[in-house]
């Protein structure tokens, strides 16, 4: 149980970062999305890994469920406040092509905040993390 949720998280980890090059090289080029890895990596693996640990702790956590059958156990648990963070942390890099659409102004606030965006996202990466471990802990106590 606890290897397949390491590799689901494992698996979302690097799902995370494709989705990253993949929305930014689309919109700016791969040279750019690799020039704003190398000058934010030290924010986008944390998010990516903190996704990566929130998947394994929701696998984990289902299958401890589906294992012990208590069905009467509700658990609301999303594991999408990374890829949402790491999205809205991105969007700046719209701004190639927003000015067709006609919402710059949104989109040069977003990039002229990026790295408050990135602390914003790692907060909320750490408060997923917690509350499905604790999720996890409290499960196991049942």
């Amino acid at each position: 149980m606890v290897f397949r949720a390491t590799i689901n998280g494992v698996i979302g980890a690097a799902a995370l970062l494709v989705v990253y090059f993949s929305v930014v090289s689309f919109i700016s080029g791969r040279p750019f999305a690799l020039s704003q890895f190398s000058r934010f990596w030290y924010f986008i693996v944390p998010l990516a890994a903190g996704f990566g640990v929130q998947i394994g702790l929701y696998t984990y956590l289902r299958n401890a469920v589906h294992q012990k059958n208590s069905s009467g156990s509700v658990l609301a648990v999303s594991g999408t406040t990374s890829t949402a963070a790491m999205l809205s942390c991105c969007g700046h890099y719209l701004v190639n092509i927003l000015p067709i659409i006609g919402i710059t102004g949104i989109v040069s606030l977003v990039g002229q905040y990026q790295i408050q965006l990135f602390w914003i996202g790692l907060i909320f990466n750490i408060a997923g993390i917690i509350y499905i471990g604790r999720k996890v802990i409290i499960f196991q106590r049942l």
